[in-house]
């Protein structure tokens, strides 16, 4: 915040110094260009020709004449080249003779004052200004003055270098009350950030301190039930519970690591890390763990993709669970794919209209199920698969089944080779 409201100042503050220096500029040479004529034209007014002679007396008393820095008077003559009369201070300080052709040529193509930049020949740089002098009917001379423009330019130049020093107290003066500004905005957001971490730490603890125990008491009931099953029959029953129940610990103990590392990501707390790993190894691991993976197939060839083992877990568990839940009656198969970068889940359900594929990935969204066990939504999981797709740079979308059913892609994008 503190670099975008100085950059922004400092964008605004070149603008206008660019404004004012090229005003300035224009309003210098405007001036000069002024001051120059008016002086060339009062002096071509005060000589003047008497039976083809030119009369240069007046210049001598002229105060116009006595404040010019450079003065001359170029006369027509029998060639193309003018006559130069009563330079001051010397010659060396008018420009070089084709350049005093090319000014008489211009006045007399214009019939009127000429202003030009041109160099003295002993050095610097002049703003001219030649007026003619009418002999009759005809041009026959023209009075030109020059300035230096060198005071015009050092001025020019110093308020450049104080608008660039001014600028840039400025912008530093901007980024400081921004950074003073942006850091007492984002205070309470920062405290909110740091609260809701210290949250997530707490719940994390609060939640997996009782699954542990409650996995310990599951493991120690499984134990006694097994050892005092010699005085009984059978002993699958006792057994069998005990592991469904670890099963649910596991997998509720998995949930809470999810859910709070997914809460971890979306506050800025935690960044993802994707690391190379086995996609096909991944989701058949995921697969075994559901306690319903008897009807569930997986067809794979060796996949590797840079993932979260975790995130990847819970998308693909996502998955099945939906195309169990809502693929059909309880025990309906479903074929999951793996193919490089690229995981399918197929159910053979009534599927989703095509209108409502991309509404069922919205948090929030859940599916109300139907006389034939199908559903009108897929429930709020799918909204959890396209984050963690996101997060992987990759897609979830939903498409038809060959043959029938629903067919849910996780593509992902492959590392290079």
């Amino acid at each position: 915040m503190t670099l975008l409201f100085a950059s922004t100042t400092a964008a605004c503050l070149v603008v206008l110094a660019v404004v004012a220096v090229r005003i300035d500029s224009q309003s210098r040479r405007s001036g000069l260009d002024h001051e120059v004529g008016s002086r060339a034209v009062g002096l071509s007014r005060a000589v003047w020709f008497d039976t083809g002679v030119l009369h240069l007396e007046p210049l001598g008393e002229d105060e116009l004449a006595q404040g010019a820095q450079v003065l001359a008077v170029l006369q027509a003559a029998a060639g193309k080249t003018p006559k130069v009369r009563n330079v001051v201070p010397g010659r060396s300080s008018l420009p070089e003779r084709d350049r005093l052709d090319e000014v008489w040529r211009s006045v007399l193509d214009e019939q009127g004052t000429v202003l030009v930049s041109a160099p003295a020949a002993g050095g610097g740089r002049l703003r001219w200004a030649a007026a003619p002098v009418w002999d009759g009917d005809r041009i026959g001379a023209a009075v030109l003055v020059g300035t230096e423009l060198a005071r015009s330019e050092r001025d020019h130049d110093l308020l450049v270098r104080w608008l660039a020093l001014g600028c840039t107290a400025l912008v530093c003066c901007a980024a400081a009350v921004g950074h003073l500004l942006s850091g007492r905005a984002m205070r309470p957001a920062l405290l909110g950030l740091a609260q809701q971490e210290q949250f997530l730490a707490e719940a994390a603890h609060e939640l997996r301190t009782p699954l542990a125990t409650l996995r310990l008491v599951v493991e120690r009931g499984g134990s006694s039930g097994s050892s005092g099953s010699s005085s009984t029959s059978s002993t699958s029953g006792p057994s069998g519970s005990s592991d469904e129940a670890l099963r649910l610990v596991d997998r509720l103990s998995r949930l809470v690591t999810g859910l709070l590392a997914r809460a971890r990501l979306e506050a800025g707390a935690q960044r993802v890390e994707l690391v190379p790993l086995r996609l096909d190894q991944l989701v058949e691991t995921t697969v075994e763990e559901l306690p319903d993976h008897e009807s569930v197939t997986v067809s794979s060839e060796p996949v590797v993709v840079l993932g979260d083992p975790d995130l990847l877990a819970q998308a693909v568990r996502n998955l099945v669970e939906n195309a169990q839940r809502h693929g059909g009656p309880a025990g309906s198969p479903v074929e999951v794919t793996v193919a490089p970068g690229l995981v399918t889940v197929r159910d053979h359900g009534a599927g989703v209209p095509p209108a409502d594929r991309e509404r069922v990935f919205a948090r929030g969204v859940t599916g109300a199920a139907t006389g034939t066990g199908a559903a009108s939504g897929t429930g709020a999981g799918l909204a959890i698969v396209r984050w963690v797709a996101g997060l992987h740079h990759g897609t979830a979308h939903l498409a038809d089944a060959p043959g029938g059913g629903l067919l849910a892609e996780l593509r992902l994008p492959m590392p290079p080779a």
